[in-house]
């Protein structure tokens, strides 16, 4: 007899995918944005151990001084420390510090393996988060910014902050 209702084993939603998915933020790179002018950015899944979820929906992961390569056809991440989970002893532990496995299409691995060897371009982890459920990961296609284009970026932000605060100090006068 199989079993009706919305408990029943295999039961899909009627909703469709990537509407009102929930995402759960874990981590950012900050200083990515700063460091590095970002072309394109791609969601990407990441192969975890068991201690590493549970370390990752604490919150225990920084990804500051992580990079993305592609090596012998696979996306890998390198530079990512997932603190060892509390509770997992021997078996169950894992190395903070490992390489991990980032989940592409083999399409986008070749397309991303053509732009960083013939562009010199940088693969960079922007965030670490759950969506539904699943870790994913936000990698962005960047190229390195020098110290003048970082300064240039600043400045373009400020005249653009100053521009916007002037507006809206007008738009206030003009009031009733």
């Amino acid at each position: 007899m199989a079993a009706k209702g919305p408990g029943r084993r295999g039961h899909r939603s009627a909703a469709r995918p990537g509407t009102g998915d929930s995402i759960r933020q874990v981590a950012r790179n900050r200083r990515a944005r700063h460091d590095y002018e970002i072309l394109e950015t791609m969601e990407c899944g990441i192969v975890l151990q068991g201690s590493e979820v549970k370390s990752l929906r604490s919150g225990k992961v920084a990804i500051q001084d992580a990079y993305a390569r592609i090596d012998r056809g696979e996306a890998w991440l390198f530079g990512m420390h997932v603190a060892p989970y509390d509770h997992a002893a021997g078996f169950g532990a894992h190395e903070p510090d490992r390489r991990r496995k980032l989940l592409l299409h083999r399409r986008q691995i070749d397309e991303l393996l053509g732009h960083t060897e013939r562009q010199s371009l940088t693969l960079v982890p922007l965030s670490v988060y759950f969506r539904d459920g699943k870790a994913k990961v936000e990698l962005a296609l960047a190229r390195g910014r020098r110290t003048w284009d970082k300064r240039q970026a600043i400045a373009e932000r400020d005249a653009a902050r100053d521009a916007d605060r002037e507006a809206a100090r007008k738009a206030n006068r003009k009031g009733p």
